[in-house]
């Protein structure tokens, strides 16, 4: 005899989940069961008392701020849960009332009707490692916006630097400037200190990425991407921590597909229309892979860090590495010879170079087996 399935939606929140419940079968009817604690201890007696019925249990709820635990949580009590993805739920145009009770009921009926998008769920090393890239990530931003405002401050002033910015020469000349107003001193020191807390908070960071990255079941895939022009250690543990395990896309198209960097397409009829890049996805990853994408305007050679990374790999992984190069500097210098914007040649080099990461991925994952 074949096992009931029962189909639960959860709508989490920070101190509360609405919970609805869909059995089996698309004309059978979906309840609101209430309202829980969002603690382990409530999910627990939640869990156990659905149980009771002996039915299988199937669980879903939304990515969102609270995280992966719930499903761990419930995966651990020995049944499926998926972390749905929020933006790939179908939603009807015409519903213009929202409320947890609605969304959870919804969760259930889709779940059970097989129209929800699963994301991927690390374990909690991965999702240590990428909370410690994302640090970075935001040390980044910050160090920009402090640059930003001391730049801002010394254009209002006046002064202007026309060689390269922050460098000890650059340094110096800041040191060297003279106002009228004394408080302007206390003003440049201000952003001056800000600037070197974000670079020593970014520095820090790097290093801990790095020290980090030996106890990594991922990290044979980041070394090995360092095998690519452009992509360094803190590029390469990005991509890696924030994709998860490439392998699990069975073609670089989806791979190209889940970042966002295929172009959008509004047809209909005879007429195709194709617009800009979709921008779905991970937006960290699609940075790096477009800040790694600029170095491939140069021609095609092996620097020396470049050949210091690539001692220890495989061959396989060198010749991928070098079939890029070859391959993704022709098409840049093809594209700029036909009139083509620098962003929207880099951009389409960045989409072929998600191909190579792929290539490379499933390369490592070969040599591991």
């Amino acid at each position: 005899m074949e096992k009931l399935i029962t189909y639960i939606g959860l709508d989490v929140h920070k101190n509360t989940i609405a919970v609805a419940v869909a059995e089996a079968g698309l004309r059978k009817e979906v309840r609101d069961y209430g309202t829980i604690a969002n603690t382990p201890a409530a999910l627990k007696k939640l869990i156990a008392k659905l149980a009771c019925t002996g039915h299988e249990l199937r669980f879903c709820y939304e990515a969102g701020p609270c995280g992966y635990g719930i499903q761990r949580q419930i995966a651990a009590a020995g049944h499926e849960c998926i972390v749905v993805a929020p933006s790939l739920i179908p939603k009807k145009p015409g519903d213009r009332v929202k409320t947890d009770r609605r969304d959870a009921i919804n969760l259930a009926k889709l779940h059970r009707a097989g129209e929800l998008t699963a994301v991927w769920v690390p374990d909690e090393a991965h999702e240590a490692i990428r909370d410690l890239v994302r640090a970075r990530l935001a040390a980044v931003r910050t160090l920009r916006k402090a640059r930003q405002q001391l730049s801002g401050f010394l254009l209002r002033q006046g002064c202007h630097y026309s060689q390269k910015a922050w460098t000890h020469l650059h340094r110096r000349w800041l040191a060297g400037l003279k106002f009228k107003n004394p408080v302007h001193y206390i003003v440049l020191e201000d952003c001056l200190e800000a600037v070197d807390a974000a670079t020593a908070r970014r520095d820090r960071l790097e290093q801990h990425i790095e020290a980090a990255l030996p106890g990594w079941s991922l990290a044979p895939v980041v070394q090995a991407l360092q095998a690519l022009r452009g992509v360094a250690m803190v590029a390469a543990a990005t991509l890696v921590a924030e994709l998860g395990d490439i392998t699990r896309f069975t073609k670089p198209n989806q791979l190209m597909a889940y970042l966002g960097l295929v172009p959008s397409e509004n047809s209909s009829g005879g007429k195709r229309r194709q617009g800009g890049i979709t921008k779905a996805g991970n937006e960290a990853a699609r940075r790096m892979l477009i800040e790694a994408a600029w170095s491939y305007r140069f021609p095609a050679r092996i620097s020396r860090p470049h050949l210091i990374r690539q001692e220890k790999l495989a061959k396989p992984i060198r010749d991928i590495a070098w079939k890029a190069q070859e391959r993704l500097c022709r098409r840049y210098r093809k594209f700029a010879r036909a009139g083509k914007l620098p962003t929207v040649i880099t951009t389409a080099i960045a989409r072929e170079l998600t191909g190579f990461v792929w290539a490379i991925a499933n390369q490592v994952q070969l040599a591991a087996a």
